[in-house]
């Protein structure tokens, strides 16, 4: 007996479009990585900025951590993210 899969996934109707980050740059990317405070969480991000920086080797890399999942951001850390970031990516541990 021969077991078969079947792959539900339908044929796109749209063709594919790549995603050109680096393309959309001009000049260097200043990129802040906030990790929230949960176990790996900061590891997590660390493995982020590995790839990140693979991929744009342009950009700097400014690490933050709120301190704690229950901890809100601050209006402080929030205005320093603003003014030194040009993108953030926000990480969730578990």
């Amino acid at each position: 007996m021969s077991i078969q899969f079947h792959d539900p996934r339908a044929e796109s109707s749209r063709p594919v479009e790549t995603y050109g980050l680096a393309a959309a740059l001009d000049g260097p990317i200043a990129i802040g990585l906030l990790a929230n405070g949960f176990p790996d969480s900061v590891e997590f991000l660390e493995a982020v900025e590995e790839a990140l920086g693979e991929s744009l080797p342009e950009a700097s890399f400014t690490r933050y951590d709120k301190g704690g999942p229950s901890v809100p951001v601050t209006a402080h850390l929030v205005d320093d993210i603003v003014e030194r970031c040009d993108a953030v990516v926000a990480a969730y541990g578990h």
